[in-house]
């Protein structure tokens, strides 16, 4: 433990250990990478993918030691105990900071298949990251704009069909797929600037999800609702985190079964894309709650540990 130390110091030795993790198990994904480029044959390319997840298994586990080494954190984290390391999940979750991502890997590494994300097409020729989530498997989506999609309507489908080749590659190996419906990370002034009617999340949006669940959704055993909370945490949890200021991560998991999407009625019905958003909102609603649960607990936990101490 190291948390004895100056938070500035804390703060440059987390971050020379998470770069060097970083650079270590890329490295060695973007090497498994070059041989499923070099060896295009299924059962090559399914091994190696196999072994390039474990090597995601350990850039996490690492991270969670280093988290240890900087910091005493209590992980607070239940429903995990239904889920199957041989099962396919959709996970959404609220978003709160750029430290999420090692989270959610971390806490799920032992309990699902590892995470995988929907990127942008443009970040398959970032030098070693773009190697690297290819070989991971990945899917890169080349997203269409709303204009393009008003001036040519069929290039939806088309979105659509590039989404269902892209995930071919999870039927042979148990996967995971997450996706933050907010599209963005929580800040107090987003909140406000688009209205939000929850207290502690933006508004969720249902067509990443929605486009998930028409290309794949028959794949999925269940749809993992998580919510991440991270009490007395300042706004800047990624910071805080590598200072060692953060003492408490809070993870609530929720399997509920898969939704149904038809995607031909959700992009032709406005009134199946209406009742679709209503239950998306309905599950943000709760989550608003239990984050408002949540923190009201800490709350009273932090007192109770300051009135100990004083007495």
């Amino acid at each position: 433990m190291l948390n004895f130390l100056p938070g500035p110091l804390l703060f440059f030795i987390s971050s020379v250990l998470l770069v060097l993790n970083t650079i270590l198990w890329s490295s060695l994904v973007c090497v498994g990478g070059l041989v499923k480029l070099i060896f295009p044959i299924k059962s090559i390319r399914v091994n190696v993918t196999r072994l390039m997840n474990t090597f995601m298994w350990a850039w996490a586990s690492c991270n969670g030691g280093i988290l240890h080494l900087i910091a005493k954190v209590e992980w607070d984290v239940q429903g995990l105990e239904s889920l199957r390391k041989d099962g396919w999940y959709l996970v959404i979750s609220n978003h709160l900071s750029g430290f999420d991502i090692a989270a959610h890997t971390y806490i799920f590494r032992n309990h699902i298949p590892m995470l995988k994300f929907f990127l942008k097409k443009e970040l398959l020729y970032v030098p070693l990251m773009g190697l690297g989530c290819w070989a991971l498997d990945m899917p890169f989506m080349n997203r269409t704009s709303p204009e393009k999609l008003k001036k040519n309507p069929k290039l939806r489908g088309k979105d659509l069909e590039t989404t269902r080749r892209s995930c071919e590659k999870f039927k042979d190996l148990p996967t995971s797929i997450i996706n933050y419906v907010e599209g963005s990370r929580f800040t107090e002034q987003k909140r406000k600037r688009q209205n939000s009617p929850y207290k502690h999340l933006l508004k969720p949006k249902a067509g990443g999800i929605a486009f998930t669940l028409s290309a794949m959704g028959e794949q999925f055993d269940a749809l993992l609702n998580v919510t991440v909370v991270y009490p007395n945490a300042p706004s800047d949890v990624l910071s805080s985190v590598m200072h060692g200021n953060v003492h408490k991560i809070v993870f609530r998991v929720n399997a509920l079964p898969v939704p149904q999407v038809d995607s031909e009625r959700y992009f032709s019905e406005p009134e199946y894309r209406v009742e679709f958003q209503r239950w998306l909102n309905q599950l943000w609603e709760e989550k608003d709650a239990q984050i408002d649960t949540i923190l009201a607990d800490a709350a009273g936990s932090s007192k109770n540990y300051d009135s100990a101490a004083a007495s």
